[in-house]
């Protein structure tokens, strides 16, 4: 069944947006007083606060934030943080932010290093050998010190996966079409699956702070898809390849939209020109055009003061007799098992990484691993899996031209 949106092109001509990049500043009150009710001992020179209006732009209300200031410790070592994250990749990149923002003293530990763009298999004349080994996809295949061994034995599909600060987002193609509201009801509208807990409209706000940091490049006013404000820079060039689809798509009446990526299409955010489409995004981009949380989220982090330690691969996170998480234990770049205590921990380890862990930290009280007391732990996971189909045409193409990744696509038969 098609979907019941009218054929539909963008406009051609893209007028240039001029912003500055917003600072925000999230509240996360509720994990503040989640950790006052665990019985948490504060800093007693903490406890300053101040209450401060941000309007928001990117139509989002404006909210009223409150801000913690913490400092000190709680008597039990200065080494014990508020907030320990497990992962440096894209979710671990952006809570560290925003929770150092908000005054909480966070630290990350990553079992990978920060990357040298200059060496990223883009910037290689051997960059179809490395894409194929040092640099490939398949952590089974790179191998590197920093990987670990995935089964994937039972799997029609390799995952995608990168150990390092800014995880997978190295290796992505940065392409970021948002889900449909019709994606959070699947059981209700199609019987399978089950429905979110939570809807497009919960979520729509941090869509739209996430695109501000990491910068999107795309047009508004796209009707296969909810209204939402306008994107930060113009969407990326078509190219030839690009303008033969799109006329395909007109031909058949079908609606097409230049897609969202973050990608700069001119420069954007700190340092961070405007992309030279090389076409070898995927293998890191070396230009730095496309975001990763290295570039975006973790700089951020560090202003606010947040710690990152590298080289530390974390084995298991440890639990107080009532079986709340007290930190974790890992072995750093030295090999030394090491501990560090913390308040509270947030586990952003990615799909495979997150249970992985979790299943490592069994112990009396959690003899099946920690948080697993459903049993499903690590089962029923969902891929976010791609395809490639390519073809050959009599005429020059120049498709190895701009980033791998939508350039544009038809969402006509998205719905059911």
């Amino acid at each position: 069944m098609q979907a019941q949106v009218r054929p539909h092109a963008p406009p051609y001509e893209v007028p240039l947006l001029s912003r500055q990049l917003p600072i925000y500043c999230r509240s996360f009150d509720f994990l503040f007083h989640g950790l006052k009710r665990q019985n948490h001992t504060f800093p007693e020179r903490v406890l300053q606060t101040s209450e401060r209006a941000y309007t928001a732009t990117l139509g989002l209300k404006q909210v009223q934030v409150r801000k913690v200031f913490m400092a000190g410790d709680n008597g039990s070592g200065s080494d014990v943080v508020d907030i320990l994250v497990i992962g440096a990749g894209a979710s671990g990149g952006a809570v560290s932010a925003w929770l150092s923002e908000s005054g909480f003293k966070v630290m990350c530990l990553e079992q990978g290093y920060w990357q040298d763009p200059s060496k990223y298999a883009s910037a290689s004349p051997d960059y179809e050998f490395e894409m194929m080994t040092n640099w490939a996809i398949d952590p089974n295949v790179r191998q590197r010190d920093e990987d670990y061994p995935v089964n994937v034995s039972d799997s029609p599909v390799t995952p995608v996966m990168f150990n390092g600060v800014g995880g997978g987002t190295i290796l992505w193609t940065a392409h970021t079409p948002r889900f449909h509201p019709s994606d959070f009801r699947v059981k209700t509208l199609d019987g399978v699956a089950d429905d979110w807990p939570l809807t497009y409209e919960d979520l729509e706000e941090y869509y739209d702070l996430n695109d501000d940091v990491m910068g999107c490049s795309g047009i508004a006013g796209d009707p296969a898809n909810p209204p939402r404000s306008q994107r930060q820079m113009p969407p990326l060039p078509l190219g030839p390849d690009g303008a033969r689809l799109a006329g395909a798509f007109d031909k058949l009446g079908w609606h097409w939209w230049p897609s969202d990526s973050y990608i700069n299409s001119q420069r954007y955010g700190e340092g961070r020109d405007a992309c030279n489409f090389c076409g070898h995004n995927h293998m890191g981009c070396f230009q730095r055009a496309k975001s990763s949380t290295d570039l975006t989220y973790w700089p951020r982090a560090l202003r606010n003061g947040a710690e990152l330690k590298t080289g530390a691969r974390v084995c298991e996170v440890t639990t107080d007799s009532s079986g709340r998480a007290t930190g974790a234990d890992y072995i750093d770049s030295k090999g030394e098992r090491r501990h560090q205590a913390a308040r509270a921990v947030i586990m952003a380890s990615n799909g495979i990484g997150t249970p992985r862990l979790l299943l490592l930290s069994e112990s009396d009280s959690h003899p099946n691993g920690l948080a697993n007391s459903s049993g499903l732990l690590g089962k029923n996971l969902m891929f976010h899996p791609f395809a490639m189909i390519t073809g050959v045409f009599p005429e020059k193409m120049n498709t190895w031209r701009g980033p791998l990744g939508n350039i544009a696509m038809s969402q006509e038969f998205y719905e059911t």
